[in-house]
């Protein structure tokens, strides 16, 4: 026990000895925390800036353009009377969307022509485009009601009927789990969790390359000639360090005040699975490449596209068959998987059993690999002396 106690501290030396390993490893998740928090701090996408080109100039058409301005999601930038040189100022405006009301407009809404207004959406940005085109049509659509109810008013129609008799039917929408829709809640965590993932690969590539580099696996395989004791020793320092990242991710939904509290246990129980096999893929790329760049090269090719392929962003189901494969030997994805069941959703830890499961099939795999990489690597070096 002292022997381990003793390589366990060897390993916390060698990691405060390398300087660029030390801020990457602390550095990065302090640095993304603070700053995606700070950008996505707001939640909500608002005062998006429009153009409007009226061509009635009706109180109708005031209206409508008032109406706009009240939405806390549009902003109106530059209101226009003619289409002259509309690509330009909408460029210049940086405009999100440019809604175009027809001449007469007014005159077809009173006889009940249903003018058509043309709104052309910049889907450069496709965030920025839905949330605008929403609540253009939110604005529009109360219009519309306001001006048939105000119609059947005129006409004499009894009061209880109005409601009733305006539009053939009504659709309601419950909006559950981010009800608010806030960006924050959904991104922050997942980039942080992808953050976690890169430093304990990019970490753990130097654990066993750096010890060839520097031509100290044979002092290390000495001291410790058990490979299971040996694998042991490169992992514990950054389960203990990830464990201190978490608190870390704890204490930054505490500043930003993001509603994670649910589940707080289970989420971390499936957090352990998710950095155990993380570590278990490091230490397997480590062992077999001797060189401690090539090993970073490997891990970061890993380590880039996995929060593209996780399906946290964009459904797995519309991705490639051969590219689901893919993801799924990535623990991020399953890990994400079960982030969504437990804090999003507010789900059970028994329906995350499937990315657990995964998780620890990863683990498993990689450390059988590892354990066998490492036995011929010991026998090469003691058949060597």
């Amino acid at each position: 026990m002292e022997n381990f106690g003793s390589l366990i501290k060897r390993e916390f030396r060698f990691f405060w000895q390398n300087k660029v390993l030390r801020l990457l490893f602390i550095g990065a998740p302090l640095l993304y925390g603070i700053l995606l928090g700070y950008v996505y701090g707001k939640g909500k996408v608002t005062d998006l800036p429009i153009v409007v080109v009226d061509e009635d100039r009706s109180e109708m058409s005031a209206k409508a353009i008032q109406m706009f301005q009240d939405n806390e999601v549009l902003n109106i930038a530059a209101t226009l009377y003619d289409q002259n040189n509309l690509s330009q100022i909408a460029i210049d405006k940086e405009a999100t969307c440019v809604v175009l009301i027809p001449k007469g407009f007014e005159k077809k809404v009173l006889t009940k022509k249903y003018p058509e207004i043309v709104t052309i959406v910049n889907t450069s940005n496709v965030l920025t485009a839905n949330y605008a085109s929403t609540a253009l049509q939110v604005c529009l659509g109360t219009l519309k009601a306001g001006v048939q109810i105000e119609t059947l008013r005129k006409q004499g129609t009894p009061e209880n009927l109005v409601m009733t008799q305006y539009e053939p039917f009504r659709t309601t929408f419950i909006k559950k789990y981010n009800r608010s829709t806030n960006y924050m809640y959904f991104l922050w965590p997942g980039v942080l969790a992808t953050v976690l993932q890169q430093v304990l690969l990019l970490g753990l590539a130097l654990s066993f390359a750096s010890e060839y580099e520097n031509e100290t696996f044979k002092e290390l395989v000495q001291k410790c000639p058990s490979l299971l004791k040996l694998i042991t020793i490169k992992i514990v320092p950054y389960l203990i360090m990830s464990f201190g990242l978490w608190i870390l991710y704890w204490l930054f939904t505490l500043w930003f005040r993001i509603p994670f509290f649910d589940n707080l246990g289970p989420l971390t129980f499936v957090a352990g699975i998710f950095v155990i096999a993380v570590c278990f893929i490091g230490i397997l790329v480590s062992i077999l490449i001797p060189n401690q760049l090539k090993a970073t090269e490997i891990l970061m090719v890993i380590a880039t596209p996995s929060f593209i392929l996780s399906g946290f962003t964009w459904p797995l189901s519309q991705m490639p068959f051969w590219v689901q494969c893919v993801a799924d030997v990535i623990p991020l994805t399953h890990f994400l998987k079960a982030f969504r069941i437990l804090i999003i959703e507010n789900g059970d830890l028994s329906q995350t059993v499937s990315a657990i499961r995964n998780m620890i099939l990863i683990a498993v795999i990689c450390g059988i690999a590892s354990y066998v990489a490492l036995y011929f690597k010991r026998k090469a070096v003691l058949k060597e002396e």
